[in-house]
């Protein structure tokens, strides 16, 4: 009996992607040879998908820099001291804190599907962070702030929300 399967989120990136990232983040290849790379893991997982005839695929999240941090991608107002969050198989994962604001979402995840979409006609899913999980980003003195009891949803004054 066949078991109806779609996938979502993440696929392990290869070798070559993972050393061109590593690369690039060290600055011996230009974005452009970044981009080239991330295109060529594209393009190879959407097609391995296919080959599955699974009836809705996904990219893998090949392109993004983070699964958690993707929306964030290249903002200043960010420090790398954030929140550690550990996974079930043991590897942490720490986001970067907020410094400043106004927090701004700098990529969204439409561009990755409309990249994904130009690879094939099948229908697709993006994985998407959850505003949720962003919050972590929030300094440890605004989220008490907030937690606290001093933020409501409605204020008195034209229905908009703040603090009291």
């Amino acid at each position: 009996m066949a078991i109806p399967t779609e996938p979502i989120g993440s696929i392990p990136r290869s070798a070559n992607l993972l050393a061109a990232m590593s690369a690039h983040a060290a600055g011996r290849i230009s974005r452009t040879e970044l981009h080239a790379v991330e295109e060529h893991a594209l393009r190879d997982t959407i097609a391995r998908f296919e080959e599955t005839g699974s009836p809705v695929i996904t990219d893998g999240e090949q392109t993004k820099p983070s699964f958690a941090t993707y929306p964030l991608a290249g903002l200043k107002n960010l420090a790398a001291d954030g929140v550690v969050i550990p996974f079930a198989d043991g590897h942490p994962r720490q986001l970067p804190r907020l410094t400043a604001g106004p927090f701004r979402y700098r990529v969204l995840a439409v561009t990755y599907l409309k990249a994904a979409q130009g690879c094939t006609l099948r229908p697709l899913k993006q994985a998407v962070i959850s505003a949720l999980a962003l919050s972590l980003l929030y300094p440890q003195k605004w989220s008490a702030r907030l937690c606290a009891g001093g933020f409501r949803r409605r204020s008195c004054h034209g229905g908009r929300a703040g603090h009291t």
